[in-house]
């Protein structure tokens, strides 16, 4: 079995191969970088662009994956409205690069597409929560990039016969995220208050908005069974089905500060458009495989907590 992550290095990717190497330990594990990494055993290391269409071609070649985890993008929202045009190329670019490298070499690898609930858009409280047959209505270009590379999986699953399963998972968070993230922006300035190194506010955003928090360790549990047994050509949303407000989430990592903070909302932290709530419906995963989440919020916020105090401590 040669599996292939794209952004193995990432959040995401770093803890599917934790949760691979224990499932499916026999597994030959190649992941692609854009920049150098350190080596890993167990696992080959490609440095390549995935915009570039014969360096993707020749990965596909070298590898000839049996099952390719599609995780590389440019993932935030907030920075896709400075960088709209970044986020769509690179997004999209990649994505098809890897599907066409595929029917070069007419393989067909079982392709697992990470779509996003950025595609559902804003969807009035009475209509949560959000299923898969929702209609697509994405408010910034990230959502827009994931609407093309959740319909090119289909496209090219009903041109070509490609056997894509695709994902559209709600907000996760955990240990390892970078900034840019509620969860691990906040963990990140207490971390950098208790150590001295900021001075002991906190620069918040909209604090009202609700959102569906999933532990990273429990989605990509989720996306190596979908890859197992995930129908191709469908689609699944991974979700808790239990949103949390942000003021929630801010209260319950500042419980666990070791010194007071004064809370202070900047305007700058306002996203141009904020939909209040968000509430994913797993069911369709559920009665697939039996997933659920099984992380408590509080522990994976204290797990951000901690993770951002062993940063902060090394800087």
């Amino acid at each position: 079995m040669r599996i292939l992550i794209s952004g193995i290095n990432g959040f995401v990717g770093r803890h599917l191969v934790e949760h691979l190497q224990k499932a499916v330990p026999d597994a030959d594990l190649h992941g692609t970088v854009f920049e150098p990494a350190p080596a890993r055993a167990n696992i080959v290391f490609h440095k390549l662009d995935l915009r570039d269409a014969d360096a993707v071609t020749h990965l596909i070649e070298q590898v000839r994956p049996d099952h390719i985890y599609h995780l590389a993008a440019q993932a935030s929202p907030r920075l896709s409205f400075s960088r709209p045009w970044e986020t769509l190329e690179n997004n999209i670019r990649s994505q098809l690069n890897l599907i066409l490298g595929c029917l070069n070499y007419q393989l067909r690898p079982r392709i697992l597409i990470t779509s996003s609930a950025e595609i559902y858009g804003s969807v009035h409280p009475d209509q949560l929560p959000i299923h898969e047959d929702f209609p697509l209505r994405p408010t910034n270009p990230y959502g827009v990039s994931k609407v093309t590379q959740d319909l090119l999986g289909l496209q090219y699953f009903l041109s070509h016969q490609m056997p894509i399963v695709r994902v559209r998972p709600f907000n996760h968070i955990g240990p390892g995220q970078s900034e840019g993230f509620v969860a691990t922006d906040f963990a990140r300035q207490i971390a950098r208050i208790e150590a001295g190194q900021q001075e002991p506010r906190m620069d918040v955003g909209n604090l009202s908005a609700q959102r569906d928090f999933t532990d990273v360790r429990d989605v990509v549990r989720a996306y190596h069974l979908i890859m197992e047994q995930g129908v191709p050509g469908a689609v699944y949303n991974v979700a808790s089905g239990k949103p949390y407000s942000i003021q929630h989430l801010l209260d319950s990592v500042l419980h666990h500060s070791l010194v007071p903070i004064t809370v202070y909302q900047d305007p700058a932290r306002m996203l141009p458009i904020d939909i209040p709530i968000i509430q994913g419906d797993a069911s369709r995963l559920n009665k697939l495989t039996g997933w659920e989440p099984s992380i408590p919020f509080e522990t994976t916020l204290l797990d951000i907590l901690n993770d951002w105090r062993t940063r902060v401590r090394q800087v």
